[in-house]
């Protein structure tokens, strides 16, 4: 599988592959509805964070050979690794204090359980939980394996017009995106 780590629109980094959102792999059987009634709230969040905490997940796990990681090529290679190095520190640094901060919250929620109706804002919590767990675990092993960054001319080109500020190219890009790496929405990812 490919990874991806190239500028959206608002010029800030983004790390992500080509494989669809797909579902969680947490399943109770007593608290089914309750649990897919959070689920739905969870993936209705921004799609561009979703599949970059899947990205992270799935490049976390364990492989055969370096982690093949595509970016424009407007910088040298060394440039482009400690660029990807800081961003998955930050990022790891971020998933840290937020399931700190949920570490907080969750308990306080349970007690929401004593109200009628189910504690969707207990199983919300959860899920997030278990999204950033899995994505600060991929993350901690994408810093410790070997990466074959690949300079890619369209991702270039992407960069090249979000940097000039021309949005009328910006759906010819993404759709040339979609078609030659099989990106199933970038325009989700990488723009509004």
């Amino acid at each position: 599988m490919d990874f991806f780590f190239v500028r959206d629109y608002r010029n800030r980094p983004r790390f992500f592959s080509a494989g669809p959102l797909g579902p969680l792999p947490v399943n109770f059987s007593k608290t089914r509805t309750v649990w897919e009634t959070a689920k739905k709230k969870v993936t209705n969040l921004s799609p561009r964070l979703l599949l970059q905490e899947q990205a992270f997940e799935h490049g976390g796990r364990p492989g055969q050979g370096p982690l093949r990681i595509l970016h424009s090529g407007r910088h040298d290679e060394r440039s482009v690794r400690t660029r990807l190095s800081l961003f998955l520190e930050r990022q790891r640094t971020r998933h840290i204090v937020g399931l700190a901060a949920e570490a907080v919250v969750v308990p306080i929620t349970g007690l929401a359980a004593f109200l009628p109706g189910p504690n969707i804002i207990f199983y919300f919590l959860a899920i997030l939980m278990i999204i950033q767990w899995q994505a600060l675990r991929g993350i901690t092993r994408i810093l410790h394996r070997d990466h074959e960054l690949v300079a890619d001319p369209l991702l270039a080109e992407w960069e090249a017009a979000v940097e000039a500020r021309d949005e009328a190219r910006y759906p010819e890009i993404l759709d040339r995106l979609e078609k030659v790496h099989g990106l199933p929405s970038p325009r989700k990812i990488l723009w509004k």
